[in-house]
């Protein structure tokens, strides 16, 4: 199933890795391998990204970053393949990211000249402009006809485990997701409490909005570490939150 009806899909500047995705889950849809595996998969991959940044091949180091995006963007489609939706895949998928973003972020400060508290900062930048993204986005999917409304705007409580998946490890995988995004929830739906009332959200602003997403945000490290740019990510993270208010604005003033 599409997460968006036909007229609602607009170009995702974030899901770059989608094609890739798409080829290995195909590769991998008759085989052991399950979603579960590949999230691990992407993890690993992540991890490798970052012994290169240690070792300053930056090259490689932007070539396995956008390699984690292709990887990351299989695990759903191979649940689709396969017919095995799971909130353990959902929510585990969520929190790798979290952490990896954190860790990428950490070996970045330590290879670079960055301070320690320069770069939480950049991390909560980072989280908040994926969150902005991740709204939006949830939004305009519960809104399309025929979408998909498996993620809902608010997640305030535990959903009942699926077919081939234990109760007890949904509500673990909730409990954690919901505290290490609760907070970045919070603070969007606060700066824009009512963006779940709009009947819908134009391609052109999804797009937009689409410079915020994960795979868009570590494209943009990929490239500006083989630039030798390795001491402008963290401040560049920092001032690339100015979008969110100027994205805020306009759904306010336009999209009501």
């Amino acid at each position: 199933m599409s997460k968006l009806a036909a007229q609602d899909k607009f170009l995702d500047l974030s899901d770059y890795g989608r094609p890739f995705g798409k080829f290995l889950a195909n590769s991998l849809k008759n085989t052991r391998f399950t979603p579960i595996h590949v999230t691990l998969l992407f993890g690993i991959t992540g991890l490798i990204a970052m012994y290169c940044i240690l070792n300053e091949s930056y090259i490689w180091a932007g070539f396995f970053i956008v390699l984690k995006s292709g990887i990351d963007a299989a695990d759903g489609e191979l649940a689709r393949l396969k017919n095995t939706p799971s909130y353990v895949g959902r929510y585990l998928d969520s929190v790798f990211d979290i952490i990896l973003n954190f860790l990428f972020l950490m070996t970045i400060c330590y290879v670079s000249q960055t301070s320690f508290w320069l770069t939480l900062i950049a991390f909560f930048c980072i989280q908040l402009q994926g969150t902005l993204y991740n709204y939006y986005y949830v939004i305009l999917r519960n809104k399309s006809v025929g979408g998909d409304t498996t993620s809902k705007v608010f997640e305030y409580k535990t959903p009942r485990a699926l077919p081939g998946e234990t109760q007890k490890s949904v509500n673990i995988l909730f409990k954690i997701y919901t505290i290490v995004y609760g907070g970045f929830d919070k603070i969007i739906h606060a700066l824009d409490s009512d963006a779940y009332k709009v009947k819908t959200l134009p391609n052109w602003f999804m797009t937009l909005v689409s410079l915020y997403g994960l795979g868009f945000q570590l494209l943009i490290i990929a490239v500006l570490l083989p630039l030798g740019q390795i001491e402008w990510i963290i401040p560049f993270f920092i001032a690339y939150s100015i979008l969110i208010f100027i994205l805020i604005g306009i759904r306010k003033t336009y999209f009501n």
